[in-house]
């Protein structure tokens, strides 16, 4: 591997341990920031890098968290085979699903991916046996990881726990979009007609694709169920799907390090500013959005690279002459 491949890996890596020891109060809600980070960058898997807009993509993660949540009350409370059973089962969903939906793109594909969510999100509302329906599913425990470590009341197990999968699932989604099939949904995004010329099979592309992103998507849902010890319905919501698009569209799509820059500066600012006004924070909230669409991205990355670049040679030079 090249320097070029593992410097990420080293940076995120830094930022968890960094978070660990500066915020050891605040490692609770660094776990949830990851959790929601391999859920987002999931979602730019198939927007970012596919090319296909969807308000759905809760479906994927509440149908992991419900999988998890169940086979811990019923089947067992292994936690790396309630992870893995919440992410086959994301991923089963997004093949059975896509089956269907990469036939159509656009404003079409974004209007079948929400008929999907709504679908799943009343199914768990009637499945009470299984669900817990309005009340949710929290009447099941989480055993102890790799039989040694217990999840404790200040999320040091959680935190250490949700990074490392955060820091696999980066490494291995990396590796996924830097393949030949990573080019290939590349190319169907950015022209799906010269594609097809080309003899790309692109709805199978797109289906993998697509189930790539339930399995993430699937994994982070058993994750949050995991951490948590409760799914409710609003994991199946659109607000998830919502609030999961915005965090891609503020750090910024077809970029894996985006998606956990917008995770981690959309729930930070959502804890710090719910906590200052309960009643009000929504406004913080929409301010902040609208300053993000008025004022494109490339702008303000420009002027934080002016503001803070190192001044040039002969510039220096000239400043330090008499």
């Amino acid at each position: 591997m090249t320097w070029r491949a593992i410097w990420p890996m080293l940076a995120l890596v830094g930022a968890c341990v960094a978070v660990y020891f500066l915020f050891p109060e605040q490692l609770g809600l660094a776990a949830r920031v990851a959790t929601m980070a391999i859920f987002v960058m999931s979602l730019d898997l198939v927007v970012g890098y596919g090319g296909l807009a969807t308000l759905g993509h809760a479906a994927l993660f509440g149908v992991g968290a419900y999988a998890t949540g169940i086979a811990a009350t019923h089947l067992t409370d292994n936690t790396l085979l309630g992870l893995a059973i919440g992410a086959g089962s994301g991923a089963g969903l997004a093949a059975l699903s896509g089956a269907f939906l990469v036939r159509y793109h656009g404003l079409t594909f974004l209007m079948l991916t929400i008929a999907i969510a709504e679908i799943m999100l009343n199914l768990a509302k009637k499945l009470r046996v299984w669900t817990g329906g309005d009340d949710g599913l929290s009447s099941y425990t989480v055993g102890k990881l790799f039989g040694l470590f217990e999840f404790d009341l200040y999320g040091k197990v959680a935190f250490i726990y949700s990074c490392t999968l955060l820091v696999i699932c980066f490494w291995a989604m990396r590796r996924l979009m830097a393949s030949p099939f990573g080019l290939a949904c590349v190319g169907i995004h950015q022209n799906r007609v010269r594609m097809a010329a080309m003899g790309d099979p692109v709805r199978s592309t797109l289906l993998k694709l697509y189930t790539w992103a339930g399995l993430f998507a699937g994994l982070a849902g058993a994750l949050s169920a995991q951490i948590t010890q409760i799914v409710g319905l609003d994991s199946l919501g659109f607000s998830l799907s919502a609030e999961s698009l915005v965090m891609l569209v503020l750090g910024g799509t077809g970029s894996l390090y985006g998606a956990i820059a917008g995770t981690a500066i959309f729930m930070t600012v959502h804890h710090a500013a719910s906590s200052i006004n309960p009643y009000h924070w929504l406004f913080i909230i929409g301010g902040m959005l609208c300053t993000l669409v008025l004022v494109p991205r490339e702008r303000w990355v420009a002027s934080l690279r002016k503001r803070f670049a190192r001044p040039a040679p002969a510039r220096v030079a000239q400043e330090a002459a008499p």
